[in-house]
């Protein structure tokens, strides 16, 4: 569950913002991220291992998903926004200006 959120807040939030000096989000207060006001809830189930023998037995074997589930979210975001709309996003965070952006830009 955890990963799943990482990946949603970076599909939808995290920025790293620059200036001419440098990073100015330098903290957990500047720096946007998901909040677990803003979280939907996610149900993430165990996946049983048999290709790994386990000493309490066949098929008691189970561990999560983990860090893999970090990567595709995004991805999955940008293809649930162009399943409803016809329109690709391809940067992230998917923020409302950029979204409010890419319909403008593609006449919707």
């Amino acid at each position: 569950e955890g990963a799943a959120m990482q990946g949603l807040s970076r599909a939808l939030y995290e920025q790293v913002d620059f200036d001419r000096k440098g990073v100015t989000s330098l903290d957990w207060v500047s720096y946007p991220m998901i909040r677990f006001k803003d979280a939907p809830k996610i149900h993430i189930h165990g996946l049983t291992r048999t290709d790994v023998p386990d000493p309490a037995g066949p098929g008691s074997r189970t561990t999560g998903s983990g860090e893999p589930a970090l990567s595709p979210v995004p991805a999955a975001v940008a293809n649930a926004f162009f399943d409803a709309t016809g329109v690709r996003l391809r940067e992230a965070p998917m923020t409302p200006s950029r979204v409010r952006g890419a319909l403008k830009a593609a006449g919707k």
